[in-house]
């Protein structure tokens, strides 16, 4: 008979690990009491969102993708997904969407076990997905809450123009600002917002130092798995906050002192020793997180750099929430997001994170239901591979639908591209 320690084996999670899933843990905390307290919520999405135009309004965010991660990493989404498709969604609809009505319609349950509250406003940011549209049309029909829409242009020709700026700045002051306004019973305070986006400045300093801290070897991140835990902070309530700014420090520290010891990532079942460096493209699977987190570990693969953790803000090529500019900082966040940029910028980003990163390839994980990042993932995979000579590798999941992780084709696949890296080597190739 085994004892309990022995059936669960214990997760190894670092200090910040800890403090951030507290600090989203208060956050589900406090939207419970939100009908109690009479705190307004506002429902958004990560890509663009506008947390410190909101929290200038006292408003509270409830990030959909999140609740719908939450419930495949709790073995909740199979259920919700089933019950959305009972009720008429395809087999083909993105499975954060299915799984967040489902969820919606078997009591809106969050995290922490407390019912999310029902949303006082839903704020569309749309950046580059456009299942974001029909996600919340569906749910204006399900609340009959009111809609802000803001539409933020893609990046075509791969740049952000004065104009493409201004349209945006024109929307938040003409049709956002106004609706926020409405719902909190509060006037504007741009000052108040300056605030906030400076403290959001210096969070952002520390997140891309502990990024770029992938550059050393042995690595002392994992940038994928490890990486969903950096950014959550400030992909989702935190940004503009002191709590913010605290946890960002503390994880720098907690970097520097991996790196003074020579340390590697920590994994949940421990210290990765790094054979392999590697770049990846598209998000995680959260239905089975820690088992295919394990399948890298296993084999000694670290991953340097990934697209996943720029889906919030690619703050690694300069960008920063700028006080001076509110509005427009606001702008170019929205327009600059990983899902709005052009697949040529992004075979020039992942291509430089393998140079810079001294990455031994670039892995796709292709998700069946996600298109604003499976679309032409295959061309990038060829793009970065002819302008790197890094080998490239592909497999496929899903978010969080776990008839789309199949355990053995992904420990296939990643094992044999990790061998051909390896034969290379030994024959003195590129790789």
């Amino acid at each position: 008979m085994t004892t309990p320690a022995e059936a669960v084996p214990e997760v190894r999670k670092d200090g910040s690990q800890h403090k951030q899933k507290q600090m989203i843990a208060d956050h589900f905390s406090r939207l419970a009491r939100a009908p109690r307290t009479g705190d307004k919520c506002v429902y958004t999405f990560v890509p663009g969102n506008l947390t410190e135009l909101l929290l200038s309004f006292d408003l509270l965010p409830v990030l959909p993708e999140i609740n719908a991660l939450q419930s495949g990493m709790r073995g909740k989404s199979r259920e919700y997904i089933s019950l959305a498709e009972k009720q008429g969604h395809s087999e083909d609809v993105c499975t954060y969407v299915k799984c967040d009505l489902g969820m919606m319609k078997s009591g809106n349950v969050g995290p922490t076990g407390e019912k999310i509250p029902d949303p006082d406003l839903l704020l569309l940011s749309y950046t580059g997905c456009f299942t974001f549209m029909k996600w919340f049309e569906i749910l204006r029909q399900e609340y009959g809450a009111p809609v802000a829409m803001l539409h933020v242009p893609y990046q075509g020709d791969g740049e952000i123009t004065a104009a493409m700026r201004d349209y945006v700045v024109e929307q938040l002051r003409r049709n956002v600002i106004p609706a926020l306004e409405r719902v909190s019973g509060k006037s504007y305070d741009e000052d108040r917002l300056s605030e906030l986006l400076a403290r959001s400045a210096r969070a952002e300093d520390d997140l891309v130092w502990v990024l770029e801290s992938a550059k050393n070897r042995p690595s002392p991140i994992d940038a994928y798995f490890g990486g969903v835990y950096y950014i959550g902070p400030i992909f989702t309530a935190f940004r503009g906050t002191d709590e913010a700014i605290d946890y960002y420090r503390e994880l720098r520290a907690e970097v520097e002192q991996r790196l003074a010891d020579g340390r590697g990532p920590l994994a949940p079942d421990g210290e990765i020793e790094e054979r392999f460096r590697l770049v990846v493209e598209g998000p995680p699977n959260w239905t089975s997180f820690r088992e295919f987190w394990r399948m890298f570990a296993d084999e000694g693969a670290v991953v340097v750099a990934s697209s996943y953790t720029k889906v919030g803000g690619v703050y690694d090529t300069g960008f920063r929430h700028d006080p001076a500019r509110p509005l427009e900082s606001l702008a170019d966040y929205c327009m600059g997001c990983y899902t709005n940029l052009n697949l040529p910028r992004r075979v020039e980003l992942l291509s430089r994170y393998v140079v810079d990163y001294g990455a031994d390839g670039l892995l796709v994980n292709s998700v069946k239901s996600c298109n604003s990042f499976s679309a032409g993932q295959l061309m990038i995979l060829r793009e970065v591979e002819n302008r790197t000579g890094a080998p490239g590798g592909f497999i496929e999941s899903d978010l969080v639908d776990p008839r789309y992780f199949a355990a053995s084709n992904i420990k296939n696949r990643l094992e044999s591209y990790l061998q051909m890296i390896d034969q290379k080597r030994q024959a003195g190739g590129t790789a």
